[in-house]
């Protein structure tokens, strides 16, 4: 996409996610259960997070049309299939040559 915006644009979910949501979908995605600890002592923040597109859809009539979850999920397989053929591929190199019986005659 060309466009001739010199100042930074938001480009993400305009979907309003809290942290809590937020563990909840990469738990689900990468198929994990984590243990969450919460230090109520620490300062309050925002409740939720999520991108303003307004500039996006002004300059470019344009925004993101795939949810939070269905993003987080591709982002994770691709990377999980990055790894896999990385650690592959190491493993493969590292792997001792089989041995030779030698048969004396």
């Amino acid at each position: 996409m060309d466009s001739d915006i010199v100042e930074p644009v938001n480009l993400g979910s305009s979907e309003l996610v809290t942290i809590n949501q937020l563990v909840d979908i990469v738990e689900r995605v990468a198929g994990v259960k984590l243990r969450r600890h919460y230090n109520l002592d620490a300062p309050k923040g925002v409740r939720g997070r999520n991108s303003d597109n307004t500039l996006i859809r002004k300059y470019l009539n344009w925004e993101p049309s795939i949810r939070l979850e269905d993003g987080i999920e591709k982002t994770y397989r691709w990377i999980f299939d990055q790894i896999t053929v990385r650690f592959s591929s190491l493993n493969q190199m590292q792997k001792p040559a089989p041995r030779r019986q030698v048969v004396a005659e």
